[in-house]
């Protein structure tokens, strides 16, 4: 109960103080262990929007990605003097909350244009997650960019669940191969093997989506 009632209010963007806004993740989470309750705070702060999306995208039910990130954040509060420091907390936040997502799909017994063509053909290199939101855009251009992302978002959900983490983890928030391995904890071989098949599968279905 304690370690929900903590998640909970760092979840409700307590004040932090701006010196800790200006440490990297190993250095906040430092402080938290040298006992600075507020970095706990910064955390959650930094990572809540970014693994929602990516367990929402995951499983497909929002309000249920909301208690899983809820759980993740208790997970981390509850286990980060295991931490190993050497390794990137993005890296075992994102671990955990994969972990979760695939648990609850196991749980379930689940198994414009142009932009798209942009996307796919940056799918060989090393390039950064769609950025759907851009005030540079005119209205009408900003809709036709969300309109997109529904589409996407509609075509990743009917991929099958090992390939669907794979395409967000590496296409919507743009991890590096080396980083899905850890987070999926498969082999990088198995990492590029799912993401390629994912792909295509992915372009099949949404391109008759698209005209």
């Amino acid at each position: 109960m304690a370690e929900l009632m903590a998640v909970r209010a760092a979840t409700l963007a307590v004040p932090v103080a701006p010196k800790l806004k200006e440490l990297g993740d190993s250095e906040v989470v430092a402080r938290f262990m040298a006992g600075e309750s507020r970095a706990f705070g910064e955390l959650v702060s930094r990572y809540h929007v970014r693994l929602l999306n990516f367990v929402y995208r995951t499983i497909g039910d929002r309000e249920r990605a909301e208690d899983l990130v809820q759980e993740t954040f208790i997970r981390v509060y509850r286990h980060l003097h295991r931490f190993d420091q050497s390794r990137k907390f993005s890296t075992w936040v994102y671990t955990i909350a994969g972990n979760l997502a695939k648990n609850e799909l196991r749980n379930r017994s689940r198994n414009p244009l142009v932009l798209f063509q942009t996307l796919k053909s940056s799918w060989d290199a090393d390039h950064r997650p769609l950025e759907w939101e851009d005030n540079t855009y005119r209205p009408d251009d900003l809709f036709r960019k969300r309109h997109l992302r529904e589409t996407i978002d509609k075509a990743v959900a009917q991929l099958p669940d090992h390939h669907r983490i794979v395409f967000i983890l590496r296409e919507l928030e743009g991890k590096t191969y080396e980083e899905i391995a850890d987070i999926t904890g498969v082999n990088l071989g198995t990492v590029k093997s799912r993401l390629n098949r994912a792909r295509n599968n992915f372009a099949q279905i949404i391109e008759p989506m698209l005209d």
